[in-house]
């Protein structure tokens, strides 16, 4: 509903501003280019869907792979006993944690046709150990949390919209993976904040040996990339960044290929059973990423979004902060909301700035690294009928929040103008 209020806002406030500015000011041409940016918008929205397709097809295809070779059920198995330190009131034998386990390795790979039904599978096997059911226990709290800021080690969409763009914009030599290290850090962090949050509010003592063997881990990792690429220079850093998130990607198909090949799987046949679910996943994007541009466009063509953004610039100026980010801004207040009205505002900055600027590249960071919150939590507890949701809201937005600033400071940190 509410994102229902803001796509009408945007039509309106931009005609508004549109007939004033043509019948009052005397800027007579600005509604017939409010028109035609109007009709380019629903065009450009229905290109780059199907631009996807092939990229979409190529992934989910290799991730069906990965799936029926048992690959992300190992992966589950690997990070059970930090999910085990973390909720509260669960059987160590219950079949929840299988579920829990699979829904978030799932999203950790950009499985999201998959990480979906795994959640649901999840969230009604904890309400089965539930003893009141209108209101959410610890557990489903812990789980609704890490779902809306979980790591991402893929942002596979995001990466395959940059790359669909930069096709457009004739960008060459384009790597659309420089932002797989700063999304990873950006999710790290917000899952950090995340658990931690939650941990305070239900007295979970995190200091036990999975939870420090995860976070020492992951930090050391990232304490060796800082190490390796602090002594480069800048635009070698871009280069080498993409050519880590590169090299991963390769790595992970080549792993789930080889492991359905050593278990004398037909990975051809899983691979076109998956890339048929990414067609679909294209196709399906279409209404919601016309829609959304429309809609912008039109807020954007009137003058609207200028306003806008140099209004926020100016307020960030007076505390004398930076203002390149501000343009993103956008991008963060709608993810909460909306996935899909985010993946618009983020396509409107990449065509306005171009893919590989600065804002460009934070605005998919911000995409990649942000969850919608709201939405999880409506359909998630929504599932299972629960009414009271006790502080699930406030410490998903809280994470959601210091995810944002991470993303903020990271993007200056890897890609500073």
């Amino acid at each position: 509903m509410v994102l229902n209020y803001i796509w009408v806002a945007f039509f309106l406030i931009g005609f508004i501003v549109g007939v004033f500015k043509a019948f009052v000011l005397g800027q007579t041409g600005l509604l017939s280019d409010m028109l035609t940016a109007l009709f380019d918008a629903a065009k450009n929205g229905f290109e780059i869907s199907i631009g996807l397709a092939g990229i979409m097809s190529l992934w989910l295809g290799i991730m069906k792979i990965g799936e029926k070779a048992g690959v992300i059920r190992v992966f589950s198995r690997a990070v059970s006993p930090l999910f085990r330190t973390l909720f509260k009131g669960i059987p160590k034998d219950s079949p929840a944690y299988g579920s829990v386990m699979m829904n978030l390795s799932a999203n950790m790979l950009g499985l999201d046709n998959a990480a979906t039904p795994l959640g649901l599978k999840a969230m009604g096997e904890l309400q089965e150990l539930n003893p009141d059911k209108d209101t959410a226990t610890d557990a489903q709290i812990m789980f609704l949390v890490l779902n809306t800021a979980g790591i991402t080690l893929i942002p596979t969409s995001v990466i395959a919209m940059r790359q669909t763009i930069a096709m457009e914009q004739h960008v060459q030599n384009f790597n659309a993976a420089d932002i797989f290290l700063p999304t990873l850090l950006a999710t790290f962090i917000a899952f950090l904040s995340g658990m931690i949050i939650v941990a305070i509010y239900q007295r979970i003592n995190l200091f036990k040996l999975p939870v420090l063997i995860f976070v020492c881990g992951f930090g050391a990792l990232i304490a060796i990339l800082h190490y390796s690429l602090s002594h480069m220079p800048a635009d070698k850093v871009n280069h080498t960044i993409g050519a880590i998130g590169s090299a991963i990607i390769l790595a992970i198909i080549i792993l789930f290929i080889t492991a359905g090949i050593v278990k004398r799987q037909n990975v051809y046949d899983h691979f076109i059973e998956g890339a048929k679910e990414g067609f679909g996943v294209a196709v399906r994007i279409i209404p919601y990423l016309v829609a959304m541009l429309a809609a912008i466009s039109v807020f954007r063509s009137s003058g609207c979004m200028d306003y806008l953004i140099n209004g926020i610039a100016t307020c960030v100026a007076f505390c004398g902060l930076r203002t390149e980010f501000v343009p993103t801004l956008p991008i963060a207040l709608m993810k909460p909301l909306s996935g899909s009205g985010a993946r618009g505002l983020m396509v409107d900055v990449m065509r306005h700035y171009g893919v590989g600027s600065f804002q460009g590249k934070l605005a998919a960071i911000i995409q990649g690294s942000t969850e919608t919150t709201f939405y999880v939590l409506a359909v998630y507890f929504g599932s299972v009928n629960i009414k009271h949701t006790r502080h699930a809201l406030v410490c998903g937005l809280l994470a959601d929040f210091i995810g944002l600033v991470a993303a903020i400071v990271i993007g200056y940190i890897f890609f500073a103008p």
